[in-house]
């Protein structure tokens, strides 16, 4: 399979890529994280792990459970982290966190040559490791985080061999281990990415009441705060006022690791107002032909976040050649490149001119939809992503020195 990926990058990448491998064949690998579906992270390794093997590594996935206590705990520490929030955390809310940590420690069998922990959610696991190499993969923000919550949880952070971020920025002055910097990856056979036929695309808007032939502004994401959906939505009314036709489908998943999807989502609503060219739909985890679909539909694409870690969705609508008006915060910004693949923009009218700009110049649109795809091709597809972590390998392990 790993070599269908050759006529995206290229031989020489699958070539170092088995080179790579084999240098680490003898070394047991695991991945640990909070959900087995919903999210960037349970997207990225339903992929990585099935090329790990192929390249004849013992590579491995485990997903740690918790109550709703413990999900409350780990998204208060989450919104603490990457928003940044002036929020006090209630004392039980650590001890919680803890005690999940030994629960999941004694039921997971951790003994493994090299270990990648996905977020804070099982950071802690990293107190009972009993050998091996731990890898600490961030996939969120910490530029500013709330102190407490940080001095929390550096206590773990600092046990590990390495930590691996999204760009440097998020890398820490007050940690003294190895930080790396990986962007994360799309996969472009997955059937989030591939090619479809237009008649799957306009199937998949009508069963959802959407005019094909009608302009669309899309955002994909999960109904949270750090993605601004009521940003999004006023972005959409004011673009409106110039573009009457306009539609907008604002398109989530539910992740059981995140307690405040409900709440948000209905928020979501209530400031739609009952337009009916809004349209919020909030679809499986699973769903990745209608999210295919609309993103290859949409004439433009927003990823409005106030806070992101990367936003794999401006990926794979940049790969689709669709522009994206992004927010100007983490990822995002080494993925739009302002006036080339997309726009940044940081508040609704400012969003909102983009959208009518790029409606008005479909010339404009296109010529930024292709290099938005080739960006992509140069930067954010999976075998990058894999090489970088065989590297990492290497490097905490001191295979690299071979």
């Amino acid at each position: 399979m790993i070599e269908k990926y050759a006529e995206f990058v290229g031989e020489q990448e699958i070539d170092a890529i088995y080179k790579l491998a084999q240098r680490l064949s003898d070394l047991s690998i695991l991945h640990v994280n909070s959900t087995a579906a919903g999210g960037g992270v349970a997207e990225i390794l339903q992929r990585m792990i099935p090329l790990m093997r192929e390249l004849g590594l013992r590579a491995d996935w485990k997903v740690i459970r918790g109550d709703e206590e413990f999900f409350t705990a780990t998204k208060t520490f989450h919104n603490a982290l990457q928003m940044g929030k002036a929020v006090e955390v209630p004392p039980h809310l650590y001890q919680v966190y803890e005690k999940w940590q030994e629960i999941n420690a004694n039921e997971l069998d951790l003994d493994y040559d090299v270990v990648f922990i996905h977020d804070p959610q099982p950071a802690g696991l990293v107190k009972y490791r009993k050998r091996g190499w731990w890898i600490w993969r961030c996939h969120i923000d910490l530029s500013t985080p709330h102190p407490e919550v940080w001095t929390f949880l550096r206590r773990y952070v600092s046990q590990y061999h390495a930590a691996i971020f999204h760009i440097p920025e998020f890398a820490r002055d007050d940690l003294e281990i190895p930080q790396l910097a990986i962007p994360p990856s799309i996969d472009p056979l997955s059937p989030k990415n591939r090619e479809i036929p237009h008649t799957t695309v306009e199937r998949v808007l009508k069963k959802f009441d959407v005019d094909p032939e009608r302009p669309l502004l899309l955002q994909v994401s999960r109904f949270d705060w750090a993605k601004d959906p009521l940003g999004v939505i006023q972005a959409y009314k004011y673009a409106k006022r110039h573009v009457p036709d306009l539609q907008l489908v604002y398109l989530g998943s539910p992740a059981h690791d995140d307690p405040e999807g409900e709440a948000v989502y209905r928020e979501t609503v209530k400031a739609a107002g009952g337009d009916k060219d809004i349209h919020l739909l909030m679809l499986p985890p699973d769903s990745h032909l209608e999210v295919n679909a609309f993103q290859r539909a949409a004439d433009v694409v927003m990823q409005k976040s106030i806070r992101e870690g990367f936003g794999l969705t401006v990926s794979e609508a940049l790969w689709k050649k669709k522009p994206v008006i992004g927010g100007r915060a983490g990822g995002i910004k080494i993925q739009v490149i302002h006036g080339v693949t997309g726009f940044l923009a940081t508040t609704p009218r400012t969003a909102a001119h983009y959208t009518v700009f790029l409606l008005r110049e479909p010339k404009i649109r296109e010529e930024m939809g292709r290099a938005g795809r080739e960006h992509v091709r140069r930067n954010f597809l999976i075998t990058h992503q894999l090489r970088r972590y065989l590297m990492a390998i290497a490097f905490v392990t001191k295979r690299h020195r071979v």
